[in-house]
This record gives structure tokens, sequence and C-alpha cells, in this order.
């Protein structure tokens, strides 16, 4: 979670964001959920690859965490979806979630009154995961993941598509270090 929360992960996706002057206010501060979202699952998964985890049990927490997201993902769809009462809710994720009874009850409360939120995380983890790798197609050797993610950051956290598009037009000028537009 401190990934998630702080750096790589929130934390220092706001500071720069808001660092960002040329980005109107509304873009600085206000987020869309599945990217500022799916940049706190990113970025999990970044300080895997960044090596930051302290170890096999820091790295079985991560997992724990993805095996809970999972369970989110199916509350909300079960809810949403599928009609599925509270008790429902809480019965399934009890059973399938590392996740004593009070956060089960927390989290399904979460998404009774939030319908996707959490598919929006993931969706949000998806189109990153998918941007940096079409980008690293793209650009072959000249892919420098560093000038990859200050792209998405200074951004600010837009809607998938928007983001897309500032992806694809930081490729198409050969991925050099840019400022979003």
């Amino acid at each position: 979670m401190a990934f998630h929360e702080a750096v790589p992960g929130h934390h220092f996706q706001l500071a720069i964001a808001q660092g960002q002057r040329d980005l109107s206010l509304p873009r600085r501060v206000l987020h869309d959920t599945a990217c500022a979202e799916g940049w706190g699952l990113y970025a999990e998964r970044l300080a895997d690859e960044m090596g930051l985890y302290s170890g096999d049990l820091a790295r079985l927490g991560m997992l724990t965490a993805d095996a809970w997201r999972a369970g989110r993902l199916v509350v909300d769809t079960g809810i949403h979806a599928l009609g599925w009462s509270r008790q429902d809710a809480v019965d399934w994720l009890a059973a399938h979630a590392p996740l004593s009874q009070l956060v089960v009850e927390a989290e399904v409360n979460r998404y009774i009154t939030y319908p996707g939120q959490a598919l929006s995380y993931m969706v949000g983890r998806l189109e990153l995961v998918r941007l940096r790798r079409d980008a690293a197609e793209r650009l072959g050797d000249r892919f420098d993941l560093r000038t990859f993610h200050d792209v998405v950051l200074r951004a600010g956290p837009l809607p998938l598509p928007a983001m897309a598009g500032v992806v694809a037009r930081w490729t198409a000028r050969g991925g050099g270090p840019t400022s979003p537009s």
C-alpha cells in the first residue's frame, strides 16, 4: 500500500500533476478515477520491477492485495450487474479474500455506493500497461521508461482515451523528452 499511496504512487503522481503550471487548475487537482487509481495499481508493480520490495514476504503482501482486488471486481459486478444482495457480497468476499470481517463489510459498503470503482482501478492499470507496451514496441530502442512515466504523470490524471492520445502523440514524435499536449 505504501507504493500505491506514496512513491511511486499517488503522492508522486499528484505532486507532479499539481506542479504542471501549463495545465489548467482542474487538470492539476481533479482526477479521473481510472487513470489515477490505475496509476496506484501500476505503481505497485513498478515498485516490484524496481526491486523496492524488501523480500518475498513483502511481495506476498503485493500478491495478497491483488487477490483482494480481484475479489472487489467480483463483488462490484455481482452487486451491480448480477443483483447480489449486500449479504451475498459479504459472504462471497469473506470466503474468497484475505480480509477481516470488518474490512469485508466496509469494502462491500464501498462498492454498493460507488458502482464501477473496483473495475475502474483495474481498467486503469491495464490501460497504463498497454500504453507502455505499445509505446515500447513502437519506439524500440528509443523507448525510455522514465520519459514514458514523465509523459503520463505530467499530463495529469486524464480520462483513459485522452491519456492514450497523449502517449500516441509522444510516440509519433519519436518518444523524446517532452511535455504532454
